[in-house]
């Protein structure tokens, strides 16, 4: 049977990482890839070096932050830039059409810290993701919406949610609102698949955090219903977390998902 492998990644900064992107496209030869945290402008983007691979690509690039972007194998066709009403946080959206599948990358505002000025802003940023959808998209087509969402969804998905609850990314305002995009008709993939898997996609790069294994689950592959009945497997690529032939990695690991074509 045939099977798409589909994925999503921060890099942390594609310039400074791109050595360490393609050793894991080579490796792992995912047929479709959202990305984020680029950290570079547009006419930096690395389209020659993915094309040497066999991927088309389209990106949403911002000078020095954020950006995300788009690799497939197949035909993209460009549906939206940016997530509408909220360009003055920057390239954080990007959807295309491939083979099919409306593909969504994103990179959703930080916060800092609850009572910091960019907490409401990212509270405000997923009210718009929200609005957005139910406004522009329609569940009853497959469609993925990928990318690091900068909260944990449950208890589950903290290292210590214990010590961290009501911090940035376990709030409640936080949850709610990702709540809100289950209920249009998302569906966590990872967490469909893997319901009691206690696993993390981020780590700090301070304190030995990857090898104490505290961590939390950030980085996200949602899909529609049509979608993620087709998804077979899910994994957390936390080899790709480390470093290889002396490239750094970025403090994300890359999250991948198989679907039945």
């Amino acid at each position: 049977m045939t099977r798409v492998r589909v994925a999503t990644w921060n890099v942390n900064g594609l310039r400074a990482r791109l050595g360490f992107v393609l050793h894991w496209l080579r490796a792992r030869r995912p047929d479709l890839v959202g990305i984020q945290e680029l950290k570079l402008e547009d006419e930096h983007f690395p389209s020659a070096e993915l094309a040497e691979l066999g991927y088309r690509s389209i990106a949403h690039c911002q000078r020095g932050w954020n950006g995300v972007a788009i690799l497939a194998r197949q035909p993209i066709e460009v549906v939206q830039r940016g997530l509408p009403g909220q360009d003055e946080m920057g390239a954080r959206l990007l959807t295309a059409r491939v083979e099919g599948i409306d593909f969504t990358t994103l990179y959703i505002p930080n916060g800092k810290y609850v009572g910091h000025e960019d907490f409401p802003r990212k509270l405000a940023w997923l009210d718009a993701l929200a609005e957005h959808l139910e406004r522009d998209c329609d569940p009853g087509r497959p469609a993925v919406v990928c990318g690091d969402f900068n909260l944990c969804p449950q208890p589950i998905d903290s290292w210590n949610e214990a010590l961290l609850h009501r911090g940035i990314f376990h709030t409640d305002e936080e949850r709610s609102r990702f709540q809100r995009l289950l209920d249009w008709g998302l569906v966590d993939v990872y967490r469909r698949l893997l319901p009691e898997t206690r696993a993390f996609t981020w780590w700090d790069y301070r304190a030995g955090a990857f090898h104490k294994n505290e961590g939390l689950r950030i980085d996200l592959l949602l899909g529609t219903q049509p979608l993620a009945t087709r998804a077979t497997a899910a994994e957390i690529d936390r080899e790709y977390r480390k470093k290889k032939d002396g490239l750094i990695a970025s403090d994300h690991a890359p999250v991948m998902v198989e679907l039945e074509a």
